[in-house]
């Protein structure tokens, strides 16, 4: 019988942060900004670019996630799990944990991604993205097959994972689901607009919409604000560290 006692459950989730994040080897980064030398600051806030850890948003990004997938549970908000940009999956799987934790076998959690890395900017349609060269980063592009084998590798891949392969334009609007957490890494102004267009009409009440860019991108921010502007949205955003944001959607 599972073991889903608040102990086992934290026991289990912390370690599972730690593996994700890979804070327990310190695996060298990749990026040139950091000496190619582990820092256990750097890494935290994630402002590194891992070479073998399951994420790059770091050790507080990750922990937000996964207190969102369990007030979720914790609190009975309906809907599913979805995260817009996985990279090699970390946040994906932490939500698929959370929900493995508490042996709630009704979510699904999709993982949406091109798996080919960023679109091009389109600076006609998109003057925000103008000058953005995230297509241009090879280390971005993680394939479907290697995510899956992430989340093999806990033991996390089964039917309560849906993948969703392609542009997000293409993929998420005839997403006809109902959503407990959203999660968005698109990085730009096009990716993160046409996410949230798609996704936060259908987050529950209640539910939390979270922003891993928020902070770092400017075309990111300006996605968000243009969206709860046009939409009269004035729930307060928190920080979570130098990047990430979130909100809860309010009730009608």
């Amino acid at each position: 019988m599972l073991d889903t006692s608040p102990q086992a459950n934290s026991l289990y989730l912390d370690l599972m942060e730690k593996c994700l994040a890979n804070t327990i080897y310190g695996d060298d980064p990749t990026d040139p900004w950091t000496g190619k030398k582990y820092h256990v600051a750097l890494r935290e806030n994630g402002k590194d670019w891992p070479s073998k850890a399951h994420t790059m948003i770091g050790a507080k990004r990750l922990r937000n996630t996964r207190e969102m997938a369990e007030a979720a549970i914790k609190e009975g908000i309906p809907g599913d799990f979805i995260e817009t940009g996985v990279w090699r999956g970390g946040a994906s799987i932490m939500m698929r944990a959370v929900c493995k934790a508490y042996g709630d076998t009704s979510r699904q959690v999709y993982v949406a991604d091109s798996f080919e890395g960023l679109p091009p900017a389109d600076p006609t349609n998109f003057p925000a993205d103008t000058g953005d060269v995230h297509d241009t980063y090879e280390e971005l592009a993680v394939s479907q097959e290697q995510v899956s084998a992430n989340f093999a590798s806990y033991g996390l891949l089964d039917d309560q994972v849906k993948f969703l392969k392609g542009w997000f334009k293409d993929t998420l609007p005839g997403l006809d689901r109902t959503f407990a957490v959203v999660r968005l890494d698109g990085d730009m102004y096009e990716s993160t607009i046409q996410a949230i267009e798609a996704l936060y009409p259908r987050l529950s009440p209640g539910g939390f919409l979270i922003v891993d860019d928020y902070g770092a991108v400017p075309g990111c921010k300006q996605a968000i604000e243009d969206y709860r502007a046009a939409n009269n949205i004035t729930a307060q955003i928190f920080g979570i560290d130098w990047t990430g944001v979130w909100w809860r959607k309010p009730h009608e």
